[in-house]
């Protein structure tokens, strides 16, 4: 990816900001800001300063019609202090955070030139879950890095019940030409590489059900998305932590939520209730992506452009 992405560049908050508004004006109510690293998002503000991706986010939330906000992928460099706090006092911004940390081991991290620590990334999800207590955490990893040893890989599986992760992606080394990597001797036996992913998955596999387990009997909000897979005459949607849930509804729901009490719990999805529907939640009406840009860009009584969230 390092090679192919090219140089980082942060698109203009105008049109960050317009584009989302335009779409909720369209009825979208969530919205997922994309980037390769885009906790590293810099934008000029109206008063000459230079924004962060924390006040991107309070922007965002405070946008008419738009009820979630989701943004991928981060990296635990940049996911500075400023962002936590969003989660502290910005409810639009979801309980859920896929943060990739790769490994356990200190020592794999450094050979894949990965400039964090484990006890640096345990730290950011600490005052993550102190800001957010409910906030669920999925993460990226590889196994059978060229040097892994034993002790490597029994790191990361603390790490990963230290941090107790909702889900992950996880994949087997390979090696990818041009990169640094790729000249590393693969030492690590493939047999090995695929044992220590079965494990891998087997524990986080069971820390999700642990999590879905204790949504049993709480009221979860739903994005409701379209009718269910397992049948036509239920609908689907997401809760706040990207968990599947399928109830009986009506076609109407569709692209609105409803709170729905969790009544059954399965491996890969939930089963709910209808409690409560949109229309009984008083959530804000959209605007028109004007008056959002004309909210966001004032001026004082000396004509001086000021930036106000």
């Amino acid at each position: 990816v390092p090679y192919t992405r090219g140089e980082e560049v942060s698109r203009p908050c105008d049109d960050i900001l317009f584009e989302i508004a335009q779409l909720a004006a369209q009825g979208v109510r969530e919205v997922n800001l994309l980037g390769q690293n885009v906790n590293a998002w810099r934008g000029e503000n109206y008063d000459g300063t230079t924004g962060s991706f924390a006040d991107l986010l309070r922007l965002v939330a405070a946008i008419d019609g738009i009820d979630r906000i989701r943004f991928t992928t981060s990296h635990p460099i940049e996911f500075t202090d400023d962002i936590i706090e969003v989660y502290r006092d910005t409810p639009e911004l979801v309980s859920f955070l896929h943060l990739p940390v790769q490994s356990g081991s200190d020592r794999v991290l450094n050979l894949m030139g990965r400039t964090h620590t484990a006890l640096e990334y345990k730290a950011i999800i600490r005052k993550l879950r102190e800001a957010r207590p409910d906030i669920q955490i999925s993460s990226d990893f590889i196994v059978g890095f060229p040097g892994e040893t034993t002790d490597d890989f029994e790191k990361t599986m603390k790490l990963i019940a230290d941090v107790n992760f909702d889900m992950s992606y996880s994949f087997i080394f390979s090696a990818r030409p041009g990169t640094p990597a790729a000249d590393m001797v693969d030492d690590v036996p493939e047999e090995d590489k695929k044992q220590r992913l079965y494990i891998l998955q087997e524990r986080i596999n069971q820390q999700a059900m642990a999590w879905s387990r204790r949504m049993l009997g709480t009221v979860q909000r739903i994005l409701v998305e379209g009718t269910s897979r397992k049948s036509l005459m239920e609908l689907s949607g997401r809760t706040e932590n990207n968990r599947v849930v399928n109830f009986e509804g009506t076609p109407d729901m569709v692209g609105k939520f409803v709170d729905v009490e969790i009544v059954d719990v399965y491996t890969n999805s939930l089963r709910g209730k209808i409690v409560r529907t949109e229309a009984e939640m008083g959530l804000r009406i959209a605007e028109s992506p004007e008056s959002v840009i004309a909210r966001t860009r004032k001026e004082n009584d000396l004509g001086v452009g000021i930036y106000q969230p």
